[in-house]
């Protein structure tokens, strides 16, 4: 099967996405310095000679006298040698004796570790955090196999560090920031994604040795400190792991409030009281799935959080709209926040949404949705970000509740970014019936913003001891793991405060009101309308929301009159969104003319927004309007398109168009071709390219050959200082290219056999010039140098550091194929992840290990999927369809053609554990050309980089 695939995803491994997108800090010492490898290869019939220098090693300990010790044995004799650099070592057996090398170091003459090399030093050298606070490293995963990627802390206080890919949970007492005991627990749970104690029993989030991932209750009941009693409460089916159940917390209600990835299938057995319900796209044009596939088919609601009591029954789906947050968390006034992912392949599309905090409140939708259907957070329907934070992969979180810091950052709001390294403080202040917030880095690599070479640091998550201190962790995906504490040493006041003292004052009313309106969002209650309703009209968005969803839970026929009746515009859109989203189809044409009556004129931006949403929900749930009804729409919304607004003109063009107005696709050709920025002019191409009417040859020659004239390069400000605060430069995303070829094909499906004559010089253009084939060597295939080792290579890792070539490593990108696959910089294929930004989210030790064994650590968001027919036949792919009846997988990613299975022919379906690449990609190049390779990679595509500095 691998074979027909061909040479596929180069660097596996380094997904970005889903869930963890950095890496850890500076190799070992005792890795970077063992050479015993390559003196091993170097015995030749029972002899060995070698020249102890930088070219046979690597520099290890640059500007440090160094020596070659080797330890080896012939016969049963144990012995060692040692020359300093510069000299050659001979070692001879006698004759009918075997030379066997055991070990060999080349390192400083005095035997000390380089202390760049040195995990438990160099992180804290090359860290900053805000003054007056100090960073300890505290603990060293005992082994790379250890990657830890979850904390929590026992009623002792010690702290259990739980680990990915069949690690065991660790606990660790402290004692002053330093471990006094190191202990391995025997629970039969791996994977944690997510771990909580309450009182003396613990909560898990992972995979049991059935394989199956369940929420898990751990109980001691022996008393000896041990959990012999360990349940699976209730089983997450659907996705697992990256995308699966992830943290968990304990609610002011003494329930479980768990968080989940966009991978995970609502319960089943969801109770009657679920606050979030009647869930969809709800878009009046049809989504486009994601361009490589990842998520295809997957119906709203996305990520959520539900809520169980702590048997795990009584299952409620709290909150939904997330994509894949890993962590939440209450502050002390009894709300609930997390971090959100983005879709970082949809970088440079209108629908991209940065990472960001969110206030999950009961019934809340945040709006994500797959593929180009994602929300803005203008729609009235879901509720907006509390803090936009940019681009990053969202890990753990926490209050600083307890620490001994100032009170501002007792206050404050944690956040991990996997990928650039930021724990991030957010501070939350009241607005409405929520809160906004503003943030700045609170531990980060000091190469964050330079050119230099970037450290990665995987932040994977963060809590406060009970010492006062926060502990972080870093880890995942097979990285090396650790544990740090920051402590204040500064001069403010740092002492505790209590939980009740740091409460906030300030829009306490607005918040009961808020929580008072989510409990009527349980059962049918008649008061509960005449209660709710004067709130429809709230100034405060949260408001009105709730009060929508309260009136949405009594029957349609007891508020119908009154919803059609209103005039006030924020109560008139919020009620008429209550009715579509819950009124049979009959309801459209009342629903539809009494929006009509009220005029965009008397209307701020926000409440346009709001008329028009009402309209696309009403589309998508109750049917696309013909006739009068059609007509009496397009004659309130044609007069006003286009508008001033670039955000009325996105939503008047997609309504425009679903319904067929006269002038909506001339319009929008005159936007697409005004529009200043990339991700304007994308949006109105793709509204266009499944609409059928309002063409003449004009036309769709101007928006065919917009297609091959390419598009704006601007981007908007806010999204260009997204990856300034990241430390990267703009680009694409993984998917991006895909979006755009997909719709174009898509587009050609809506002309007639006339137009494609017509135009058929634009068309053979655009297919010249944008065919998507991946970037592949020239000339004959290269002839194999040597089968490549990590350890072959590991020892010659310092040499990337200076020296290199960035046109040669640049040359060998392509040749090595890594080009086919992934994108770096403007170049490249999709089917892997894009390598551009790699350096941040990775050491050079896991870029080297990633490339050599390529199955080791595997991301969800490259692996192929298992299909196994109830004929016996299995089909291996990646999914780039899904509906109900069908799934569509495409077996070789550089290839179009694709294969369709019904599902009910599916016997089972399971992610396959073999990356698509194949491993020896790096066995035609030369130890040069890898090093080159290696040193362009950590580049971020820059000449300038040190890496090439002689």
């Amino acid at each position: 099967m691998l074979k027909s695939v061909g040479m596929l995803v180069l660097f596996q491994a380094l997904a970005i996405g889903i869930l963890f997108e950095s890496a850890p800090v500076a190799a070992h010492a005792e890795d970077s310095t063992n050479v015993t490898s390559v003196v091993a290869t170097a015995v030749k019939e029972n002899k060995l000679t070698i020249n102890a220098d930088n070219t046979t090693f690597g520099d290890t300990a640059p500007g440090i006298p160094k020596k070659l010790t080797v330890e080896y044995r012939i016969g049963d004799e144990k012995l060692k040698r040692e020359v300093n650099e510069g000299g050659r070592l001979e070692i001879v057996a006698p004759a009918g004796q075997k030379l066997v090398i055991t070990k060999a170091v080349y390192g400083p003459v005095d035997g000390s570790k380089p202390a760049q090399f040195d995990a438990s030093v160099a992180p804290v050298e090359v860290l900053e955090t805000l003054p007056g606070f100090k960073i300890e490293h505290v603990l060293k995963a005992n082994g790379k196999a250890a990657s830890w990627i979850c904390l929590t802390k026992d009623p002792k206080g010690r702290l259990l560090l739980g680990g990915q890919r069949g690690q065991a949970i660790v606990r660790v007492t402290l004692d002053g920031g330093k471990v006094v005991k190191e202990e391995t627990l025997q629970i039969p749970v791996t994977e944690t994604m997510g771990m909580l104690f309450v009182e003396n029993v613990l909560y898990l989030n992972g995979a049991g040795r059935d394989g199956k991932y369940c929420l898990f209750r751990c109980k001691d009941t022996k008393g000896d400190d041990s959990y012999d009693d360990v349940e699976c409460l209730r089983e997450w089916r659907g996705g697992a792991g990256e995308h699966g159940a992830h943290g968990i917390v304990l609610g002011p209600d003494k329930r479980l409030y768990i968080v989940c990835g966009n991978f995970v299938d609502v319960p089943n057995d969801l109770a009657t009281t679920s606050p979030h319900r009647v869930y969809g796209d709800d878009l009046a044009l049809k989504r486009a799935e994601d361009g490589n596939g990842f998520g295809a088919g997957r119906q709203p609601p996305g990520g959520f959080v539900a809520r169980v009591d702590l048997d795990g029954k009584n299952a409620e789906l709290f909150s939904a709209g997330q994509r894949n947050a890993y962590d939440i968390g209450f502050n002390v006034d009894g709300e609930l926040f997390g971090f959100d992912s983005d879709m970082e392949w949809d970088w440079g599309a209108p629908w991209y949404r940065p990472v960001h905090v969110f206030h999950s409140v009961r019934g809340g939708d945040n709006g994500f949705r797959e593929g180009s259907a994602k929300w803005p957070e203008y729609y009235s329907d879901g509720l907006p970000q509390t803090t936009t934070i940019g681009i990053g992969c969202p890990t753990g979180v926490a209050f600083g509740t307890g620490s001994k810091f100032p009170a501002k950052y007792q206050k404050a709001f944690y956040i991990c970014d996997w990928t650039y390294g930021r724990l991030i403080a957010v501070h939350l202040t009241p607005s409405g019936g929520s809160y906004s917030g503003t943030f700045e880095n609170f531990v980060a690599p000091k190469s964050l913003h330079t050119k230099q070479g970037k450290t990665p640091l995987n932040l994977t998550d963060v809590i406060i001891g009970d010492d006062g201190a926060m502990y972080f962790t870093i880890g995942g995906r097979g990285t090396q793991a650790s544990l740090f504490r920051v402590t204040y040493t500064g001069t403010e006041p740092a002492t505790p405060i209590a939980a009740s003292d740091l409460q906030e004052k300030g829009g306490r009313e607005l918040r009961d009101l808020r929580r008072k309106l989510e409990s009527l969002n349980i059962h049918a209650d008649p008061t509960a309308v005449e209660f709710a309703w004067p709130h429809l009209n709230h100034a405060d968005r949260f408001i009105r929301y709730a009060a929508r969803l309260a009136i949405e839970r009594n029957p349609v026929t007891e508020w119908q009159a009154k919803a059609l009746a209103e005039k006030q515009p924020h109560a008139a859109f919020t009620a008429l969104l209550a009715l579509a989203r819950m009124g049979a189809t009959e309801t459209q044409p009342a629903i539809l003319k009494t929006l009509t009556a009220i005029p965009f004129a008397n209307l701020t931006e926000e409440q346009t927004l709001a008329k028009l949403r009402v309209m696309e929900v009403s589309l998508a749930r109750q049917g696309v309007p013909t006739g009068d009804v059609a007509k009496q729409v397009i004659a309130d919304l044609d007069p006003q398109y286009p508008a001033k607004s670039e955000f009325v003109n996105r939503e008047l063009s997609q309504i425009l168009l679903a319904l067929n107005a006269p002038n909506a696709v001339a319009k929008t050709i005159a936007l697409l071709k005004a529009a200043p920025t990339q991700e304007e002019q994308v949006a109105y191409a793709m509204h266009l390219r499944n609409i059928k009417a309002g063409w003449n040859v004009e036309l769709r020659k101007t928006y065919l050959s917009w297609w091959n004239a390419g598009r704006s390069t601007e981007h908007p400000a806010h999204v260009v200082k997204w990856f300034e605060d990241a430390g990267i430069r703009f680009n694409n995303g993984a998917s991006f290219a895909n979006f755009m070829s997909h719709a174009h094909e898509a587009a050609k499906f809506t002309m007639s056999p006339e137009e494609i004559v017509a135009l058929n010089d634009v068309l053979s253009t655009y297919t010249a010039t944008h065919s998507n084939k991946p970037l592949l060597p020239k000339g004959p295939p290269r002839k194999v140098v040597q089968e490549w080792t990590t350890a072959d290579l590991q020892p010659l890792l310092n040499q990337v550091s200076k020296g290199r070539s960035f046109s040669r490593g640049r040359e060998i990108y392509i040749e090595a194929q890594c080009a086919a696959c992934h994108r770096y910089g403007d170049q490249g294929g999709m089917i892997g992840p894009d390598l551009t930004a790699v350096a941040t989210r990775f050491k050079r030790q896991d870029i080297l290990e990633s490339s050599t064994e390529p199955s080791k650590v595997l991301s969800e968001q490259y692996m192929n999927t298992v299909l196994e027919t109830v004929a016996g036949q299995v089909v291996i792919g990646r999914i780039v369809e899904e509906t109900p009846e069908k799934v569509v997988l495409r077996k070789n990613p550089l290839e179009p053609e694709t294969v369709t299975i019904k599902k009910s022919e599916i016997e089972s379906r399971s992610l396959s554990k073999v990356s698509p690449m194949p491993a020896g990609l790096l066995n035609t190049l030369t130890k040069e050309e890898i090093l080159d390779l290696l040193a362009y990679l950590e580049s971020l595509g820059d000449s300038t980089h040190p890496n090439f500095k002689k």
